[in-house]
């Protein structure tokens, strides 16, 4: 019984025949799991025919859903908002699992393709540097920072010689050889 309970197969059979009863009315347990061990041997083969035939159904219905409450949201617009709001509501959750199941669907019968750049393959420690090289010790090492201060090679932006202070700003004036203000 433990391992009838914790089988994915006979739990969803069970599941299932639960919400086929009011279809169906009482079908056989067994047989029911029988069905769904079959399924999942199919799809376990590479068979994916009742999975893609399962997505087209879901799909249909879920379309048909969608046209439902939208028309029953178009009928109440006029006089009842409340309600008008829930159908359409409801109808573009229809709408967008719809969607949802076709693109599946479609990546089950045309799988994504990954465009890899760059594929590292080792059996053991590796390391890889993409983008800029870093240069070796062995070589020279200029700093970039003085080629922005040259305007011109040799020749400095800054003269170094102090301007004297303007006399009508005080807030700006130059600092006092005391205290500093």
């Amino acid at each position: 019984m433990a391992e009838a309970g914790q089988s994915s197969v006979m739990t969803n059979a069970i599941t299932a025949l639960t919400f086929a009863k009011g279809t169906f009315g009482e079908l056989d347990l067994g047989a029911s799991a029988e069905v769904m061990r079959e399924k999942v041997a199919r799809v376990k083969a590479g068979d994916l025919s009742g999975v893609e035939a399962t997505l087209v159904a879901q799909a249909t219905a879920l379309n048909a859903i969608f046209t439902e409450l939208a028309r029953r949201g178009a009928l109440n617009m006029s006089e009842y908002l409340n309600p008008t709001e829930v159908y359409l509501r409801l109808a573009l959750k229809a709408q967008s699992q719809c969607r949802a199941t076709l693109e599946t669907l479609a990546n089950i019968k045309n799988p994504p393709v990954a465009y890899v750049r760059q594929a590292n393959i080792s059996h053991g420690p590796q390391q890889v540097n993409n983008g800029i090289p870093v240069p070796s010790r062995a070589e020279k090492n200029e700093s970039q920072q003085n080629k922005l201060l040259e305007e011109q090679h040799g020749k400095w932006m800054d003269s170094g010689t102090a301007g004297a202070a303007i006399g009508t700003d005080k807030a700006v004036a130059t600092v006092g050889k005391i205290d500093g203000a």
